[in-house]
């Protein structure tokens, strides 16, 4: 199938959960290198949260996505909540009007979420953010008729551009203080952001293989 119904989301939104409270520990433990140490327990508090208000409405993906982004925004603080929950309520509001669910309409949506981002902050590719991650997934998608492959494509983008952060010196937030001694880790932001976008496409795989 080239599309999955929007009605069918919660397990998505089910996956990206999951995997979020799998990796806490990681997340903290990477973002302890070079940041505070603190990026998985808070992701973890707003995933689950949000799993705890919603988890047993069985919202769609373009709502869940949206509370998830309110969620993140009120509760988890620091940068990382209004990044994420910009992230999310703008991809949950362009996919609200879809019953079906392409890949263009993934692809508009995760768009306009990286120009509405861009709005709020400085950083680009290179600057050692999850933007490195979110960016590449996002022109992975762009001008594809199969949205089997090009999930496949966004995963492997987002997870290259995660991995490219490693060999990057910090731009912005805690570990810019540390200038060429942030050169060798990974960035925590990007390490979620791929985490969320792999579990995203391996649960979309699974409904277009349905």
């Amino acid at each position: 199938m080239n599309s999955f119904k929007n009605k069918d989301g919660y397990l998505i939104l089910q996956a990206m959960v999951s995997a979020i409270q799998k990796n806490k520990d990681y997340l903290s433990e990477v973002d302890g290198l070079i940041g505070d140490g603190d990026h998985g327990m808070n992701m973890n508090k707003g995933f689950t949260l949000f799993d705890t208000k919603y988890g047993k409405d069985n919202l769609s993906f373009s709502d869940g996505l949206c509370r998830l982004g309110e969620v993140l925004l009120t509760e988890i603080g620091g940068s990382m909540g209004p990044i994420y929950g910009t992230i999310f309520i703008t991809m949950g509001d362009n996919l609200s009007e879809n019953d079906d669910i392409d890949v263009k309409a993934l692809h508009d949506a995760m768009k306009e979420a990286e120009t509405e981002l861009f709005d709020i902050i400085d950083a680009r590719i290179g600057d050692k953010t999850l933007v490195d991650a979110f960016s590449p997934a996002v022109s992975a998608l762009e001008c594809s008729d199969d949205f089997v492959e090009a999930i496949k494509r966004m995963k492997e983008a987002s997870r290259k551009g995660m991995e490219k952060t490693r060999n990057l010196k910090a731009k912005y937030g805690r570990a810019s203080r540390l200038g060429d001694r942030s050169i060798g880790v990974l960035d925590a932001g990007a390490v979620s952001c791929d985490i969320v976008l792999e579990a995203m496409c391996d649960s979309m795989i699974g409904l277009l293989e349905e």
